[in-house]
């Protein structure tokens, strides 16, 4: 199994803990562990990571600062995958994850929802491979609002882009749904002219659908 570097920033010491003994089980190397925002900047700047996995609300303020020090390594650390950990339901801090970089290598998960070890540490790996995952209880609430971006969207694509929005291959897609991979693309393709996306590389217009989505909720 390769072995990912990681920096863990969490404010809680058990927690912290508790995850960073997690990851080590999955082949993920904790080179750091962190309680602030400050030191999860000042720990990927000394050992340069390809993954970080942090909190949303950390001190001194305990509001976003997590988050932000995560937007701003994506900017100064091409390539650094990061997925941040919430208690809430936030669509503005998905959307600002997403916004990060080229909205590749990002997760959004809620923290109590993590409890299938092997699936966290599955979303991580999707991640640092330049995917895209969001928790799927933050799409199913988001979906149960209007959102005009989406009003165009049959109720199967809105079911589709939800698949689309937890990480899904178009594959994995046709498999829950009991379709062809073909009839999975071509909803695909019709969600993406729907949302007026420009052309260009597949794996990009499905984070901008994604992407396009949580911004109508913030």
């Amino acid at each position: 199994m390769r072995v990912t570097r990681t920096v863990l920033a969490e404010d809680g010491v058990l927690l912290r803990e508790g995850l960073a003994s997690l990851l080590s089980r999955f082949g993920f190397e904790v080179v750091a562990s962190v309680g602030d925002a400050e030191e999860l900047t000042a720990a990927v700047a000394e050992h340069r990571p390809e993954l970080v996995v942090t909190d949303i609300r950390m001190p001194p303020g305990q509001s976003d600062e997590g988050l932000r020090a995560a937007v701003a390594l994506r900017g100064a650390y091409p390539g650094l995958a990061v997925v941040v950990l919430s208690q809430f339901v936030q669509a503005e801090y998905a959307a600002a994850l997403l916004d990060s970089g080229d909205g590749r290598g990002v997760g959004y998960l809620l923290k109590d929802r993590v409890v299938d070890v092997a699936d966290f540490a599955a979303a991580l790996r999707t991640v640092t491979g330049g995917g895209t995952v969001v928790d799927p209880e933050v799409v199913r609430r988001l979906l149960r609002g209007s959102a005009d971006p989406l009003a165009a969207l049959s109720g199967r694509e809105l079911e589709v882009l939800e698949l689309v929005a937890e990480g899904h291959s178009n594959a994995a897609i046709a498999q829950r749904l009991f379709v062809t991979e073909a009839a999975v693309g071509k909803h695909v393709g019709n969600i993406l002219a729907k949302l007026g996306l420009p052309p260009t590389d597949d794996t990009n217009r499905r984070v901008l659908a994604v992407l396009t989505y949580l911004r109508s909720k913030s």
